[in-house]
């Protein structure tokens, strides 16, 4: 049985200088579409202060399960992976379960 503690994903991209506008556009969809699934907690989009082409995406899902079906999403495929990827000079994404503290 999966664990039924939530899983975070912090996505950390370097848009291409000059794209960070169509990528935040897009993104909107993104989200708006990402909040509809039933295994999404959250999905939080942040610009950075120092650097506006920095995005970071933190997203909660109730299971890593819940992370595989939005990657498989037809508009993840189409819109993350076919339109945004790119647009970025880098992607970092790291899984983490919150610790209670």
């Amino acid at each position: 049985m999966e664990n039924q503690n939530p899983v975070h994903v912090f996505a950390t991209w370097k848009v291409k200088e000059g794209q960070v506008e169509n990528v935040l556009q897009l993104l909107k969809t993104v989200h708006d579409e990402s909040i509809k699934e039933e295994g999404n907690l959250f999905y939080k989009i942040h610009q950075s202060i120092s650097d506006q082409n920095t995005i970071l995406l933190f997203e909660g899902y109730t299971t890593e399960s819940a992370i595989t079906e939005h990657r498989n999403a037809a508009y993840f495929q189409d819109i993350v992976i076919g339109k945004i990827v790119p647009l970025l000079e880098n992607r970092e994404i790291v899984l983490a379960k919150p610790l209670a503290y």
